[in-house]
């Protein structure tokens, strides 16, 4: 049986009359459910769907919900694991004028509870897993009515005064759910960027702003000409947590393309390459961080990799990681954004031929073209643009359609988002000749020596060639003579016996060889166990400093 996901109120239009058609969510699903009803989506080795039957079971979830007592404009908050349900969620709730808060569940309880709370949400959806941290926080949630378990094995949603489990509301529930038409500026999405000082700031987004991303995004990777190309006969697999910006949008395109979806469930390296083998897994996206663990996990070592396509982003893609991502076969390639732009504003394809491989991973590591509709500016202190030579930095400003339009309940933090008309990302870069952005620092990680900017970003990509090296950080710390200087946190693969010289002598011979300033050659280097890092995955280089002063 076809699911009909039209409005309520399409048939009541006069038959004389056009069609608004408003960009809304569920206009993704029309494709799929047309062209690749019986395409696969599949949860881990645990259950397999159909388009027709996500189709159902979108339909089932909002009338589900709608019979709990969500309704237009109300939010409701999900924590779970990356789930055949949360990609429902994304849907469902948005197609009911509800807006989907995603729990990003690695945060610290008190971060979780403030979150829930400050986005006002009265529904949850929780895995079972999660129950523990539930149980800390619910004090903290006065505004929270209604909570539905999700789980992958029986339970008892009374025993936790939980008013049902998800697979039984919706086995009770309407398939054929009329979702309405509304306002395409209506909130779809919120959730919280992970930044190290302050509170959460929360950030949202409308269905006009997800669906144009979805196209831009589609568009800019199918029209690669072979490097990075993405088409409806891939299989993709999100190895970036759905809490996390809309796993960067990708689970709406790969709806709207009516690919093959695999969905990991928690994240773990025996998980994720038994899939990625398993069920043909081509195409995928994740943290550096991610794609080190499983390039070094050694069950995965026989995993054949090839052909399968990888964006990473959400930190500095290091070199040296490029190079052996590339020597397993796979096509890996950055992609930048953040938290308030969607996320993605550029995308590193590789245009013409290169003269080996290193330059190879040079390119691929750049922070890459503009993806159509991003008017995308590096500009000074005066909002004035800074020559395109490759040479000259700015501060990265972005205008396109997704942007969110400033902070959840919180003005003056949205006022100095947008200051000057242009959404400032606080990343500094440079724009060459193409085009092609580069992103040199943070802002507030930039190194200052001696009157000398010095890229943190820069001196990791070149110290993550050395073979000995696992992993790196690079930060500024406070000197007398100097004001600052590089100081470089380095984890050293196994077995590897490397001196603080050897590191340094590394550095050097690329300052001998022009590619960076003398003064980038740092002073010290710290031979560490492991770099700290944020909930997801981004080195955290404000703790990092706090560390060494402390």
């Amino acid at each position: 049986m076809q699911t009909d996901i039209r409005a309520a109120g399409d048939a009541a239009a006069s038959a004389d009359q056009p069609y608004a058609y408003p960009l809304l969510i569920k206009q993704l699903l029309h494709t799929p459910l047309a062209h690749a009803p019986d395409q696969e989506i599949v949860y881990r080795d645990v259950c397999r769907h159909t388009y027709r039957d996500l189709g159902a079971r979108i339909g089932r979830l909002g009338s589900a919900l709608s019979r709990l007592g969500v309704g237009f404009g109300d939010t409701v908050a999900v924590a779970d694991w990356d789930s055949h349900r949360y990609l429902e969620s994304y849907f469902a709730i948005p197609m009911l004028g509800a807006v989907l808060m995603t729990v990003n569940v690695r945060l610290s309880p008190e971060q979780i509870a403030y979150t829930i709370d400050h986005c006002g949400a009265e529904t949850l959806l929780i895995n079972t897993e999660f129950l523990p941290i539930l149980d800390g926080i619910r004090d903290r949630l006065p505004k929270l009515k209604r909570i539905v378990l999700l789980s992958d094995e029986p339970c008892d949603p009374a025993a936790v005064g939980a008013v049902g489990e998800y697979e039984a509301l919706l086995a009770a529930a309407d398939s054929q759910h009329a979702f309405p038409d509304f306002d395409e500026n209506t909130r779809a999405t919120t959730f919280y960027t992970t930044g190290t000082t302050g509170l959460p700031k929360g950030v949202y987004f409308s269905h006009r702003q997800l669906v144009l991303h979805t196209l831009a995004v589609a568009t800019a990777l199918g029209s690669a000409a072979g490097q990075g190309r993405v088409h409806r006969d891939d299989v993709y697999m999100p190895i970036t947590p759905m809490f996390h910006v809309h796993a960067w949008g990708m689970p709406y395109l790969a709806t709207m393309l009516g690919m093959k979806q695999v969905y990991p469930g928690r994240y773990s390296p025996d998980m994720l390459l038994k899939l990625i083998a398993s069920e043909g897994v081509s195409f995928s996206h994740c943290v550096p961080t991610i794609l080190h663990m499983l390039l070094t996990d050694k069950a995965g070592a026989n995993v054949d990799l090839s052909g399968c396509k990888m964006i990473i982003g959400g930190a500095a893609f290091p070199k040296g990681l490029a190079a052996a991502a590339l020597a397993r076969g796979m096509d890996v390639f950055s992609g930048y954004g953040m938290s308030e732009t969607c996320p993605i504003l550029t995308i590193a394809h590789v245009r013409g031929a290169l003269p080996d491989a290193d330059a190879e991973a040079a390119e691929r590591i750049r922070t890459g073209y503009p993806i159509p509709l991003v008017d995308l500016r590096t500009v000074d202190g005066d909002m004035l643009d800074v020559d395109r030579d490759g040479k000259a930095t700015g501060e990265i400003v972005v205008r396109t359609p997704w942007l969110t339009q400033g902070y959840l309940h919180n003005p003056p933090a949205s006022e100095d988002l947008w200051a000057g008309g242009y959404l400032h990302t606080g990343d500094i870069g440079t724009l060459d000749p193409r085009g092609m952005l580069t992103v040199t620092d943070r802002l507030k990680d930039v190194i200052k020596t001696g009157g000398e900017w010095v890229s943190s970003l820069a001196l990791e990509s070149i110290i993550s060639q050395h073979p000995a090296v696992n992993e790196v950080a690079v930060i500024g710390v406070k000197d007398d003579k100097w004001g600052e200087r590089p100081l470089a946190m380095v984890v050293l693969k196994a077995g590897q016996a490397v001196t603080v010289e050897d590191i340094k002598g590394h550095v050097q011979a690329f300052a001998d060889a022009g590619h960076i300033s003398k003064f980038a050659v740092p002073d010290r280097v710290l031979f560490v166990d492991n770099l700290a890092r944020t909930s997801v995955g981004k080195l955290n280089k404000k703790a990092m400093r706090e560390q060494l002063a402390g």
